[in-house]
């Protein structure tokens, strides 16, 4: 057996050359020379005691040199360092759990889902000391350091997210964490086939342990939601059949049903319209799976916007914008005119100032009031009589400008202005300018006013350009529901894993409660409230859906063996406990020489 196959250092045995001196100095010391004194005969009862036994005599004369050679030996011996071979996992002193709580974790099994499963099993992981990083709508390490109870605590205030989650994300923050002798236990359904198995090898190439336990009971016909999109004021919803057999299913939503037939891995739209305030579109008969079961359609309680274009010289191109919302209801009328009660918006434009009576811009504030909205389009000589709800300050008209600085907003997100043939100048009185003139003229303009708005379009009507862009109606119809207080359809009904920003603390009413934030996750799915409109939340993921996972077992490139499966034999040093006898030897050395009256 080679020297290797003992000792981690065996260089450290050369201190066992300190023998040679040691047992040199007992060789040539010179034998004690006896000298009789009478007057210590009479304390001798047998003077011939030890003579007569001279084995006994050598013994007793050695005795400390075996010390001091026991002494050196135990020495070198920790200095060479002494191994044993163990298994790997009986050196482990720290565990990291990594938990998934991705939605596919939601999946039903057994009397229980997937995640409760995982949670069981993780307390029985835990050692003496254990962290533990959660994989939820985003990774976080929930416990830095901590024993069995304070594991269990932990993992009771843990719960699923109905979101895709980071699970690779995870197990490197895991590893980032992890200490020598530490092991890392991932406890997942491994839906997702590609996003850790880098972070595996990673951790591995690291020289970590890395235990991989797989939850994916259940889920084996799984059919789901898995996208929607919307047109006016339908949503066509994508229903896929993620099993292997032929299935039948119906989609509801408010009064409506539809059935449909799908074979194993196909795809369906099936179109409904959005009834008023929205409602919940569920797949009939559900599965173990029920987080895609169910669509949360939010959509405003009153789906009609009713528009009031006044004006004197109808411009066609700006009617026809309108007119082709389909949410929206058009009138136009022309001043002297009374305006009826009702309307959510109202758009001045081409006014003769002789003919705009006074009530007619008294129903612009009274809208405003309401909650609703007002448009003024910029014409050469604007009414006097419009006052603040014209938000700028005219001071003639100008010709050929550049477009300058354009504000990233919900109202001119990926839209292209350009260049006015003519347009009003001045400065604006109040709000925030979306669109200016390289000489810094506001062409577009909007103001929250009270719980109205206020916007302004400051090129002059007959000589717009952009009236014969595609993109005019676009700007018109986000202008109309930006007046009228309403979201359009796609902006009420978000993706989980999105977050709901505020500028200020707010109170929003979530699937699991009411909370006061500024930043409210989107990590259920539900419908989110606020004290003025309501949002509808839903898991529209094909790969959270698709929750039928590979058994690790099974896998071909190597990375779903779980530590178990490859333990190895590593060393475990017993310089500690070699030192330890040495310093009893030395304790045992000085018992002695206190005992023969040395010291």
């Amino acid at each position: 057996m080679a020297l290797a196959d003992a000792f981690l250092t065996p260089l450290g045995l050369v201190a066992l050359l300190a023998v040679v001196p040691v047992v040199v100095l007992y060789l040539v010391q010179p034998d004690p020379r006896r000298i009789e004194l009478p007057t210590l005969r009479l304390l001798l009862d047998d003077d011939e005691r030890d003579a007569s036994n001279p084995l006994l005599e050598r013994l007793r004369r050695s005795a400390l040199l075996l010390l001091q050679l026991l002494v050196i030996v135990a020495l070198a011996l920790a200095l060479a360092g002494p191994y044993v071979s163990v298994s790997e996992s009986q050196t482990v002193e720290e565990t990291v759990i990594v938990l998934d709580g991705s939605a596919s974790m939601g999946v039903e099994t057994d009397g229980g889902t997937r995640f409760t499963a995982a949670v069981a099993d993780a307390r029985e992981a835990a050692t003496g000391t254990n962290a533990v990083v959660f994989a939820g709508s985003e990774s976080r390490i929930v416990l830095r350091s901590g024993g069995g109870d304070e594991v269990g605590r932990t993992l009771d205030e843990l719960a699923v997210v109905d979101t895709p989650t980071d699970l690779g994300a995870a197990i490197s923050q895991a590893a980032s964490i992890a200490g020598e002798n530490a092991r890392i236990v991932v406890f997942s359904d491994f839906a997702d086939d590609t996003g850790w198995t880098g972070a595996v090898r990673s951790a591995r190439a690291r020289d970590l342990q890395v235990d991989l336990r797989q939850f994916a009971g259940g889920g084996a016909a799984n059919v789901g939601i898995v996208d929607r999109s919307f047109t006016g004021s339908n949503v066509t919803l994508s229903v896929k059949n993620f099993g292997d057999a032929e299935v039948t299913r119906s989609v509801t939503l408010g009064d409506q049903r539809r059935s449909v037939t799908l074979g194993p891995g196909d795809l369906e739209r099936v179109s409904l319209a959005v009834p008023a305030g929205g409602g919940r579109a569920q797949l009939a008969p559900g599965d173990d799976f029920p987080t895609d079961d169910a669509a949360y359609v939010a959509a405003p309680a009153d789906p009609t916007v009713d528009v009031l274009l006044l004006t004197n010289d109808r411009n066609r191109y700006l009617a026809t914008a309108l007119s082709v919302i389909d949410e929206v209801d058009l009138t136009v009328d022309q001043p002297p005119t009374t305006v009826a009660d009702g309307y959510d918006v109202i758009v001045y434009s081409n006014l003769d100032p002789e003919r705009l009576l006074r009530s007619n811009v008294e129903a612009g504030r009274d809208v405003i009031e309401a909650g609703g909205g007002v448009a003024v389009v910029a014409q050469p000589s604007p009414p006097d009589r419009l006052g603040d709800l014209l938000l700028l300050s005219p001071s003639g008209v100008a010709s050929n400008p550049s477009v300058g600085q354009v504000t990233t907003d919900e109202l001119t997100r990926g839209i292209d202005f350009p260049p006015p043939e003519r347009y009003l100048t001045g400065t604006l009185r109040a709000g925030t300018p979306l669109v200016r003139t390289g000489g810094g003229t506001p062409l577009v303009a909007v103001q929250q006013r009270g719980a109205g708005r206020v916007l302004y379009y400051g090129s002059v009507a007959d000589d717009d350009p952009f009236r014969f862009n595609y993109q005019y109606p676009v700007f018109w119809k986000r202008a109309t529901f930006y007046l009228a207080g309403r979201d359009p359809l796609p902006t009420l009904n978000r993706e989980t894993g999105g977050r709901l920003q505020f500028a200020n603390e707010t109170r929003v009413g979530t699937p699991d409660g009411t909370v006061s934030a500024q930043l409210v996750p989107l990590d259920r799915v539900g419908f989110y409230t606020t004290g003025t409109r309501r949002i509808g939340v839903s898991l529209y993921s094909e790969a959270e859906s698709d929750v039928a996972a590979q058994p690790l077992d099974a896998r071909d490139d190597g990375t779903g063996v779980t530590s178990r499966e490859e333990e190895r034999q590593v060393p475990r040093p017993l310089t500690p406990f070699v030192a330890l006898g040495a310093l009893l030897v030395a304790v045992g050395e000085l018992a002695y020489l206190r005992r023969r009256g040395d010291l």
